[in-house]
């Protein structure tokens, strides 16, 4: 049996939906009914030489098939991943809010697309503030936007980022700070274990293997041998 495909089930459905128009559509027996007994010879002969529902239908699954037997739905985009946006709710500005998702576009569309996308990298941004002073500059900064996006000032869909709360924004990035710092530390530690459990060759090979990486040397660099006499 072809495994499924949402191409096949596209081609599929178009084929049923096709045969369920002609159903609704009135047949020739109430049209000669309405029309009187005279019937034109070339319509009866045309209507004859047509195909039936049935065998548009047995054509579609036979080109499916083939396509399948050739390896036109292999490897196609999305293949083997779940459907997005299935339980979220209708937005009327869904393609607006996915172009700038799938080419990660910054400062365009309205604010509440914007905000909802600089929301999300916001975390980021703050862990990479030098300071205190920094972080809450920018949590302040953001916060006023999302207010004035709410009271509509600008115009646009309704706004539903929420604001952040500076102190504990603030308390949560000295905390991941000392994480980091405490990462760095246990990372110098091992490699001063490291190192003082070398030999001494394996600290000239350490040294060597350094000072390659430095110039990007992709070559191992070999020691010269003595000159023969």
């Amino acid at each position: 049996m072809p495994p499924s495909d949402s191409r096949v089930n596209a081609a599929r459905y178009r084929v049923d939906r096709l045969a369920a128009e002609s159903a609704a559509e009135p047949t020739g027996d109430s049209e000669t009914t309405a029309a009187g007994p005279a019937t034109d010879e070339a319509d009866q002969t045309h209507d004859a030489g047509a195909p039936t529902m049935e065998q548009r239908a047995q054509f579609v699954e036979i080109q499916v098939a083939q396509a399948i037997r050739r390896g036109d739905f292999d490897d196609l985009p999305g293949a083997g991943k779940p459907l997005t946006h299935l339980t979220s709710t209708h937005d009327p500005n869904w393609w607006i809010r996915r172009k700038i998702e799938r080419e990660q576009l910054t400062g365009l569309g309205p604010p509440a697309l914007t905000l909802r996308t600089e929301d999300a990298a916001l975390d980021d941004r703050i862990d990479a503030a030098g300071s205190e002073r920094a972080v809450r500059e920018l949590l302040t900064d953001f916060n006023r936007r999302v207010v004035d996006a709410r009271r509509q000032l600008l115009g646009g869909p309704p706004v539903i980022t929420p604001t952040r709360d500076i102190d504990l924004e603030v308390a949560r990035w000295h905390e991941r700070r000392a994480a980091r710092r405490r990462e760095l530390d246990e990372e110098r530690s091992r490699d001063q274990a490291a190192w003082a459990a070398m030999t001494w060759r394996e600290r000239r090979r350490a040294r060597r293997d350094a000072r390659r990486d430095a110039r990007g040397v992709d070559r191992p660099v070999t020691e010269h041998p003595h000159p023969r006499s």
